[in-house]
């Protein structure tokens, strides 16, 4: 028989003077409506390795009080392969389709299989239910970019989230994917795992989320953030399961491991991050349309000056109890580079000699590119680095790929950056396009009637976040995972972040923080980094790595 987690609103000491004197728990108030019926399922056949595989197919809405959607939906919205739909508009067949999950069982799963939940949220975006498993697909077990192969190889139970996000308009006109509500929606989804987890094979008590760069964001602050009573009320607002009408719970929401690639988080402090790392290129002849506007220049310098005293308060150290702080976090990025240089020599990989040029395959959801870049950063002799110089090597990333425009999150028009298509529309209440969400956006908006910016409001940030910003500041709070771990929180005790040696959508920085800090906290037993070799911006390429160390961490227990 298995159990259920208890109240978050209960200390242990408390709950079992409760229990002892005879109280019961209280059931969330929609769980009755959101218990599955086991016989209720889809028989799907697909092949695996060349032999047939039986799955049962579970569909259900996994809240009471799920948004309806608007029938026509704009065009930002997660298309096919993960990139924005191209079409102007499109029409939404189910108006509940990103509050809905598919579980697929195969017929090898047991009562301990891990259950693998995929979010899809690529941009923060919202996704709708797009599963991965279709009737009489093919399979296979042993390639690196087939993940759902290797999972029902493994007969692990596979499950695909519809979720909210930016991007998406309620049926009554609202925006109702503004943030937390992709966070929410995950835990909501796990909460609905957890409450049937005595009807489906797996345990939910093994429960890995996985996605990558927006949805690795939300992977990351799902498995930092696990039980957090702050997310209770919007889990009540959506009829989550385990939150019973008085808003206490009696089901937890957090997972046994994350799998994130290339997560864009941290958004409050990502631009800073950014123009840190990068600022002495800004001023290089790297785009097409020649050097960066002067205005570009100053912001970056502006942004780039008020990193340091943000990482240097997070008290970070890396694994070796090195502080990780801005005297040490370059340092700490060339060795990482250095040692994805290492292990793919190591593997049997060449570097081209200084002043060759490297011959890059860059994958997209439209096919592949190859670029030719010169070498003028790295030497290497018996499978060792000689030499590697970081700010080459910097420009060499943003060779691949140019740099995103000033700033590269909040954007802000000052910059010729406006900021209608930036994560600023992740932020903001329901009927608002977008809210600038950092200091210097806010100081920089010149949007005059668009409600936020000192020009507007007359307050600098720092005191309207205080004030009546203090919603928007939250939401900012609520989808970072860096503002749970080291907390009460109960974080995921295995974390697999990836992020692409040549990837520049978000700083190296954000993501070395993420990993120090997962590693610093207590419920946290295992962390494993890399910047994978000649990897863009990206996920699911190394599928058995990820699946080995899969096996291998879920063989030590929680």
């Amino acid at each position: 028989m298995k159990t259920f987690p208890f109240s978050l609103t209960l200390g242990t000491t408390a709950l079992c003077g409760w229990l002892a004197a005879g109280g019961a728990m209280a059931e969330g108030a929609f769980d009755a409506a959101l218990r599955l019926d086991p016989a209720d399922y889809t028989a799907v056949t697909v092949t695996l390795d060349g032999k047939p595989l039986a799955l049962r197919r579970y569909e259900a809405v996994y809240v009471g009080k799920p948004v309806a959607m608007a029938a026509e939906q704009p065009a930002r919205r997660m298309g096919p392969g993960g990139s924005p739909s191209a079409a102007e508009t499109q029409a939404l067949a189910d108006p509940l389709t990103y509050q809905k999950l598919a579980i697929f069982v195969p017929e090898t799963a047991g009562t301990q299989s891990a259950m693998i939940l995929n979010v899809n949220n690529g941009g923060w975006f919202a996704s709708d239910l797009r599963p991965d498993i279709t009737e009489g697909a093919a399979y296979v077990s042993d390639s690196d970019t087939d993940k759902v192969g290797a999972a029902l190889a493994a007969g692990y139970v596979y499950v695909d989230l519809g979720s909210r996000g930016r991007g998406i308009v309620a049926a009554d006109g609202s925006l109702p994917g503004k943030a937390p509500a992709a966070v929410v929606d995950a835990k909501a989804a796990i909460r609905f795992l957890r409450l049937n987890d005595a009807v489906l094979p797996g345990s939910a008590e093994r429960i890995v989320i996985t996605g990558t760069s927006g949805g690795g964001g939300l992977s990351s602050v799902v498995a930092a953030s696990g039980n957090s009573p702050d997310y209770l009320p919007f889990l009540a607002a959506i009829g989550a399961a385990g939150v019973a009408a008085d808003g206490s719970s009696s089901l937890a929401d957090d997972v046994f491991a994350v799998i994130a690639y290339c997560p864009i988080t941290d958004l409050g402090h990502a631009d800073m991050a950014y123009e840190w790392l990068f600022d002495g290129i800004r001023s290089v002849d790297n785009t097409a349309e020649g050097r960066w506007p002067d205005v570009a220049q100053a912001a970056s310098a502006t942004l780039a000056a008020g990193y340091p005293a943000y990482l240097d308060g997070l008290g970070l150290t890396l694994a070796d109890g090195t502080p990780l702080t801005s005297a040490t976090m370059k340092t700490a990025i060339a060795v990482e580079v250095q040692r994805t240089v290492e292990r793919h020599l190591a593997n049997g990989g060449t570097v081209p000699t200084l002043g060759a040029a490297f011959e890059i395959s860059l994958r997209h959801p439209g096919g592949e590119d190859r670029v030719s870049v010169v070498n003028d950063w790295l030497s290497v002799e018996g499978g060792k680095v000689t030499e590697l110089n970081l700010d080459a090597f910097l420009r060499f990333v943003t060779a691949t790929s140019a740099l995103k425009p000033v700033p590269a999150f909040d954007r802000s028009a000052n910059t010729r950056n406006p900021g209608v298509d930036g994560e600023n529309t992740l932020f903001g209440t329901a009927t608002q396009p977008y809210a600038n969400f950092t200091a210097y956006a806010w100081a920089a908006n010149e949007v005059a009637g668009d409600g936020m910016g000192a020009d507007d409001t007359g307050q600098d940030w720092a005191t309207y976040s205080a004030g009546e910003g203090a919603a928007l500041a939250a939401q900012v709070r609520l989808i970072n995972p860096m503002a749970y771990l080291g907390t009460g929180a109960k974080a995921a005790p295995h974390w697999y972040i990836r992020h692409g040696m040549i990837d520049r959508d978000t700083s190296f920085a954000v993501e070395l923080a993420l990993a120090a800090a997962a590693r610093s906290d207590s419920d946290v037993k295992t962390v494993d980094f890399h910047l994978p070799w000649m990897t863009p911006h990206t996920g699911d390429y190394d599928v058995q790595e990820t699946y080995g160390w899969l096996k291998g961490v879920l063989a030590q227990g929680k």
